[in-house]
């Protein structure tokens, strides 16, 4: 079945820096437009970024442009987040979801990454 596993979340200083990764497994992963999304206490689903099948193209958020970097590694089933110059607002918990931006409510979610951005 379709799985996917998050890591590398924790805490982290405004201005600070963290990589996310994402495990995918059980489905074809190199087929798949993907995506990052998060939710902050208290308020809904957030779509950050996708990447395409054929890492031609990579879309973020308003508020996470060019301070987020989307990347994938198809070999190994891996999607990637690069996320530089981090601000408290970005505090949330991240997911990967096998959709893009039009679809991201609707795809399969992991176990989530806790991001938490304080000083």
């Amino acid at each position: 079945q379709v799985q996917l596993v998050e890591s590398g979340g924790g805490l982290v200083q405004p201005g600070g820096s963290l990589r996310l990764s994402c495990a995918a497994s059980g489905f074809a992963f190199s087929r798949y437009y993907m995506s990052w999304v998060r939710q902050a206490p208290g308020k809904g689903l957030e779509w950050v970024s996708d990447i395409s099948v054929g890492y031609g193209s990579r879309s973020y958020a308003d508020s996470v442009k060019g301070r987020f970097t989307i990347s994938r590694d198809n070999a190994k089933n891996m999607l990637y987040l690069q996320m530089d110059s981090l601000k408290p607002e970005d505090t949330a918990v991240y997911y990967c979801t096998n959709t893009g931006k039009g679809n991201f409510n609707n795809g399969v979610r992991g176990q989530g990454t806790q991001v938490t951005v304080s000083s």
